[in-house]
């Protein structure tokens, strides 16, 4: 069932805030690419800090929200955002922006229509697993300054978000879900399938665009658009995280505009049940971001495509065993493109800034 922005209101719980603001450490260079820690144990919003989305607001301020807590299967997460200013270097003390008083949320992805207005959308997760979940947002029109009560996007059992909606060439949005199955804390359900909502800014109404299946199912799609009908997503895979030698990131694609979808096929990359990230660049070049492992969350890699996946340049962005997981990409107005990731039992968010020569100078497949 979905409803429209006039649906259910929930209230939020607030919590007190911290004292002070938190300082960005220093930034570490190497060439072309720029990679900040943002939050760590030191902020006082919970061990657990993930996973982690930013947008660049049209004022220029980058937004960050993650969600935070005790722990993953905590009770009493939250949503919090926190602001960069545009031209400063301190990012300000996180803040509750979206809570349940009777359950716990996860997943916050942040995201500016190109009408203004800023949406967040998060998941509400109902019993002991992700597979109890709704999808529910919240809307701003002062550039993420304060926010909409809470409404309710889809109301499956199982729905979540993990990316960002692109704005279609025929002005729509297409959103990325998933469906998750199994009702596991340790795996994905085989009949576990990535889908899209379709945005209308005439009607103001969320509708279902299509699913994409596959043999072991799949989750967290991202997704870009190639031509007007041809748009392509590439898809967490399902399973547990027992050691594999055939798990691989699930590709599907569309050729009527997003409203239908193909069975999702193995791609070439390897992916240990972990998220990834897809990203058309303005130039029409892809980037991919993924853990270059079948069975570890690192290295975290980033891969580029000039001739439409035909072939890909790739670099290690980070090494080294510290769970690098979540990647979450955009591409900012001065054309670099910004990835968020969490690290170390998440509890740790990086922002990296890199361009495309730094990728092209790395590997070629």
């Amino acid at each position: 069932m979905f409803l429209t922005l006039t649906a259910l209101a929930l209230i939020a719980l607030g919590i007190p805030a911290a004292n002070g603001n938190a300082e960005a450490p220093p930034v570490a260079a190497d060439g072309h690419v720029k990679i900040e820690r943002i939050f760590g144990p030191e902020v006082k919003t919970g061990d657990y800090k993930h996973p982690a989305s930013m947008a660049e607001l049209a004022n220029g301020d980058l937004y960050l929200v993650y969600y935070g807590g005790k722990g993953e299967y905590a009770p009493g997460t939250g949503v919090l955002g926190s602001r960069l200013v545009k031209g400063t270097t301190r990012w300000t003390q996180p803040k509750l922006i979206a809570q349940d008083p009777f359950r716990s949320v996860g997943n916050g992805v942040i995201w500016q229509a190109p009408d203004g207005a800023v949406w967040l959308f998060y998941v509400v997760r109902w019993g002991a697993t992700w597979s109890t979940s709704r999808i529910q947002a919240k809307i701003s029109y002062d550039e993420a300054h304060s926010w909409s009560d809470s409404f309710v996007m889809a109301t499956d059992e199982g729905d979540m978000v993990r990316g960002h909606p692109i704005v279609l060439n025929n002005g729509e949005y297409l959103l990325p879900i998933y469906n998750e199955t199994g009702f596991n804390q340790e795996l994905v359900g085989a009949d576990s399938t990535s889908r899209f909502l379709r945005f209308s800014p005439k009607t103001k109404l969320w509708t279902p665009s299509g699913t994409i299946r596959s043999k072991k199912g799949n989750i967290q799609p991202a997704v870009v658009q190639l031509t007007d009908d041809h748009l392509v997503a590439y898809c967490r895979r399902g399973g547990g995280y027992d050691p594999v030698t055939d798990g691989y990131i699930v590709r599907g694609e569309s050729f009527d505009g997003g409203k239908t979808w193909s069975e999702g096929t193995d791609t070439q990359f390897p992916n240990p049940n972990a998220a990834v990230d897809l990203l058309r660049l303005k130039n029409g070049h892809l980037v991919l971001t993924y853990n270059d492992n079948m069975n570890d969350r690192y290295p975290l890699t980033v891969a580029i495509s000039t001739d439409a996946e035909k072939s890909w340049h790739k670099r290690d962005l980070a090494t080294g065993n510290h769970d690098y997981a979540y990647p979450f990409s955009f591409q900012s107005k001065d054309g670099k493109v910004h990835i968020v990731y969490t690290s170390d039992g998440r509890s740790i968010i990086h922002h990296a800034v890199i361009d495309e020569e730094w990728v092209k100078s790395g590997k070629k497949l």
